[in-house]
């Protein structure tokens, strides 16, 4: 069976994280797993951490601004899900690129 519509533009991902897996404390038993794509970690953490404006972490990520909103949005949703639910967040996957480049936006 072949793929259809447009093939997806790998995303610019500027950092690795330290730590793949976050666990919750408290929780007895095996807690539930939700996956974090490196796309949606990315879009998370330069919107909500760093404070990048939707369009400068688009501009970084090499997407649209379109693009980056629905990826954040599902971002958020998953971690909105582990908080609520007690279940552990795993960062893997996703269709991305590894960058260092620096002709992305900075924070001011």
């Amino acid at each position: 069976m072949s793929l259809r519509g447009r093939p997806k533009k790998y995303r610019i991902v500027r950092l690795d994280p330290k730590i793949s897996q976050f666990s919750p404390r408290g929780k007895p038993g095996r807690p539930d797993e939700v996956t974090l794509t490196m796309d949606e970690f990315e879009a998370v953490r330069l919107c909500d951490h760093m404070g990048f404006s939707q369009k400068e972490a688009a501009k970084s990520m090499r997407i649209s601004q379109q693009t980056l909103s629905r990826i954040l949005k599902r971002g958020r949703r998953q971690i909105a899900n582990a908080l609520v639910n007690g279940a552990i967040i795993k960062i893997q996957g996703g269709h991305y690129v590894i960058s260092s480049r620096q002709d992305a936006p900075q924070k001011r």
